[in-house]
């Protein structure tokens, strides 16, 4: 579906920003400090992180494509894609939340091409229909340049109560074959008869957090929304690729105040449109559950991920291992995710997977870092 309709030129200011900086541990235990969600090889054996850069490559080139994550990440992320040069990556201090992470984005990419346009990405998004995104991305490019901030809405499949929702508004234009509706406005989470209503009107898309903008345009409803923040990206702007930088960064950052680009920015601002994706095939991977929408299944539903399996009498069981030589056996199980890893072991009810987040708690809490 993707069109290829962008100039050369047009393509040559078309910058993606990556950001890789999670700590992943919604895919506890196999994902934790040091092997976050993005880099581990869920699908076809190639890493989230990998796969976000395939599905770039034919709309946006390599020297385009910068990455934002934390020093500890950077280097193992380098280590799975080496054409992405180290000058590529922004490393972030410490987590100040995404508008101070696409501010800096913003006035790095302003510093190489003035009229840089950038499309806001995360590293652990699965798409299905890779042609279809890239022409969203085509068309998106194009609203941008027109000085729309966009955003790709997701077609909600069922009435989720834990993605955040965008009202279209009028049909402004087709870019393409795509749509483009304004922005009535952003919703939070909502609960389960809301969403229901949201699902049937068929007027909403869920929020997917994919953004795409002009740098120049950007930066400005940051000075707009946030002072402080785009007082402080004014501070570090100047020592961009000079031998002070770093430590500018590090005397700026940790005085940063933490929020998010959709409370901060987004759901101020004015112009504002959305293309809803409609059979994309997206997935944010949130939870082992949220895998058997991804993975091939055998005859009885089962999933292997990375280990050898016997399953007798045994149906939706996802089995996961660290060691590919692991043989998981399971007798008259029925929708249970197995996990294993040098370190420990979980075992877990399917519809159960969102409570991740409370063993991870535990473990904080009770000072056992050494599983996180």
């Amino acid at each position: 579906m993707s069109v290829n309709y962008l100039s050369k030129q047009e393509q040559d200011r078309f910058f993606a920003v990556i950001m890789a900086g999670g700590g992943g541990t919604r895919l506890w235990p196999w994902s934790r400090k040091g092997q976050t969600k993005q880099m581990l090889r869920i699908v076809g054996g190639r890493s989230m992180f990998q796969i976000t850069i395939d599905r770039l490559r034919d709309l946006i080139s390599t020297e385009n494509m910068l990455v934002i994550t934390t020093a500890e990440q950077a280097e193992k992320l380098e280590a799975q894609a080496d054409e992405i040069t180290y000058d590529n990556y922004i490393l972030e201090p410490m987590p100040k939340g995404t508008a101070s992470v696409v501010g800096m984005a913003a006035i790095q990419l302003l510093a190489r091409n003035k009229d840089a346009v950038m499309a806001i990405l995360t590293a652990d998004h699965y798409i299905r229909d890779v042609k279809y995104f890239r022409s969203l991305l085509e068309s998106a490019f194009l609203e941008a340049e027109k000085g729309h901030l966009v955003t790709l809405g997701i077609e909600p499949t069922f009435p989720s109560t834990g993605m955040g929702y965008i009202e279209q508004g009028e049909l402004l234009e087709t870019a393409g074959r795509n749509p483009v509706h304004k922005v009535s406005r952003f919703c939070e989470k909502p609960d389960h008869d809301t969403a229901v209503k949201f699902l049937k009107s068929g007027n909403y898309s869920w929020n997917s957090g994919m953004f795409i903008w002009r740098a120049d345009r950007i930066l400005a409803e940051i000075e707009k929304d946030l002072p402080d923040l785009y007082a402080k990206l004014m501070e570090i702007s100047p020592a961009i690729g000079t031998p002070v930088y770093d430590a500018k960064v590090a005397e700026v950052w940790p005085t940063i105040q933490a929020q998010t680009i959709d409370y901060g920015v987004m759901e101020k601002a004015d112009d504002v449109v959305v293309l809803p994706a409609r059979g994309l095939g997206w997935n944010d991977i949130g939870s082992w559950e949220s895998l058997y929408d991804v993975l091939d299944e055998d005859e009885n539903g089962n999933i292997h991920i990375n280990c050898r399996t016997l399953h007798l009498d045994s149906e939706g069981v996802l089995s996961c291992s660290e060691n590919k030589d692991k043989m998981i056996i399971t007798v008259g199980m029925k929708d249970v995710v197995i996990v294993e890893t040098d370190k420990a072991v979980m075992v877990c009810p399917k519809e159960d997977t969102q409570r991740v987040k409370e063993i991870v708690q535990y473990l904080k809490d009770n000072g056992l870092e050494l599983y996180l």
